[in-house]
């Protein structure tokens, strides 16, 4: 990882406590800020999602800005999130708009998912990976949960490593942690964590305007326990 290291990384890893506290702030304004702003990342997310079709994992719902994008004809959808607030809103607009391809909204912690092994077809992590606690262990679960010949689909900004854009996102990184973001997370951490599970392969990362990347892995097969 150029310019810092892996070490450097994790200890910037944002904790349970804070982004707990930042998305009860952010729920009651979050559609209106950062709908627009998250976009064409969320319907690349969800496009992946419809084309795998089946059984969807929706971690970090929020406040279910993707439920109605979902193919109700393809797929049946559950989210989770750990904000109580945020699922409160998720819960309200699936009641409000009908959306029987939803199967459940949970508060639930994506590191230690509450469903069997090979669940779901995909499991879609939107602007959530770079924020949890241990991204590892929460690719891990999803790993766990999403069936061989799955997606792991994954949508967030990852850090540009060199040049204006690296400094400020690094500039950004130290006075963004209360609000619950996080600029600085690079592609390498991704790629590290699939080579060293074992069970997933890449089969897509490209970017996505303005600025995010999409990240699709598929299952394989069952990683050894080491990998955890």
């Amino acid at each position: 990882m150029r310019g810092l290291s892996e070490d450097t990384y994790r200890s910037r890893d944002l904790d349970r406590a804070t982004v707990t506290r930042a998305y009860a702030g952010w729920a009651p304004v979050y559609d209106v800020i950062c709908g627009p702003v998250f976009l064409h990342g969320r319907r690349a997310a969800v496009a992946a999602a419809n084309r795998a079709g089946g059984r969807v994992l929706e971690i970090g719902v929020g406040t279910g800005l993707s439920l109605s994008e979902y193919d109700e004809d393809r797929t049946s959808v559950v989210g989770i999130d750990i904000s109580p607030e945020m699922l409160a809103k998720a819960q309200a607009r699936r009641t409000r708009e009908r959306l029987r391809h939803v199967d459940g909204l949970y508060v639930m912690d994506a590191h230690e998912l509450a469903f069997p092994d090979a669940t779901f077809n995909s499991a879609v992590c939107q602007f959530v990976i770079t924020l949890v606690e241990n991204p590892e262990r929460v690719l891990s679960e999803c790993a766990r949960v999403v069936r061989p010949g799955g997606e792991l689909i994954l949508m967030s900004h990852l850090y540009s490593e060199r040049g204006a854009a690296a400094a400020a996102e690094r500039w950004l990184a130290r006075r963004t942690r209360a609000i619950g973001l996080r600029p600085e997370f690079p592609f390498a951490r991704l790629q590290n964590w699939a080579e060293t599970h074992g069970g997933v392969e890449l089969v897509e990362r490209r970017p996505v305007r303005p600025f995010y990347t999409l990240v699709r892995m598929r299952v394989v097969g069952r990683p050894d326990a080491a990998a955890h």
